[in-house]
């Protein structure tokens, strides 16, 4: 009760709800909602996107969505460029320094809604990956060692909630995907505040099978120690 929320759905691309390249308009009203119902004090929705903001915004639905709850409390924003101020991030291996959203750190609840989807370089895309919109910067530059620096910008982000969104998946063609056929419907959402013990559950998604070291990585992650 009381508290500002930024929510933060992977609503970084031109694509419809069928795409399945952004997070269930639905599934993020509802986290709203459930925010909202709880005393929000104000629930701000922002992506740092791929594709033009207004454009992302509007294809996803997301922002319609959020608009139709008509409560003054939520609203949908655009990142503003002037707000990312760089910051030291302690104990990372490569990504020592970067650019971060001044609103969602300085939220009292980050809540992170990501779609569980393939993705070119990254091979899946879930609870961590979705980080990249909540950071600045040449994203070029995060993907020169990706991985480790996915590893690096949740030192830094990180959120109370994470609600990993597998109503569709996107098995093909990520991230930005594009063809109907290349989602599977699944109807499945997961949630809790381990990004990584999330992540590692939903490679079964895709038919993988994640290793036990993802859980120790988590351990020592929450322990500020990774």
């Amino acid at each position: 009760p009381g508290e500002v929320v930024v929510v933060k759905p992977n609503m970084a691309w031109d694509r419809t709800p069928e795409m399945g390249a952004n997070a269930n308009p639905a599934v993020v009203r509802q986290v709203v909602e459930l925010c909202l119902e709880a005393g929000a004090k104000q629930v701000k929705v922002l992506d740092n996107t791929c594709h033009d903001a207004r454009k992302a915004y509007a294809s996803s639905g997301i922002k319609a969505a959020v608009e139709a709850i008509k409560d003054p409390r939520a609203v949908v924003e655009f990142v503003d460029e002037r707000r990312f101020v760089e910051l030291t991030i302690e104990k990372a291996k490569a990504l020592k320094k970067w650019y971060f959203y001044k609103d969602i750190l300085e939220a009292d609840r980050f809540i992170n809604i990501p779609i569980a989807k393939n993705h070119s370089e990254a091979r899946l895309t879930m609870c961590l990956k979705n980080m990249m919109g909540a950071i600045g910067g040449w994203r070029g530059r995060i993907h020169v060692g990706l991985h480790q620096n996915i590893s690096d910008m949740n030192l830094i982000l990180r959120p109370d909630l994470h609600v990993l969104d597998a109503t569709r998946i996107l098995l093909r063609n990520g991230p930005k995907g594009g063809k109907v056929e290349d989602v599977e419907v699944k109807n499945l959402l997961f949630a809790g505040p381990d990004p990584v013990a999330l992540d590692a559950n939903g490679t079964s998604l895709f038919g993988l099978t994640s290793g036990a070291v993802m859980l120790g990585i988590s351990s020592l992650i929450h322990r500020g120690r990774a």
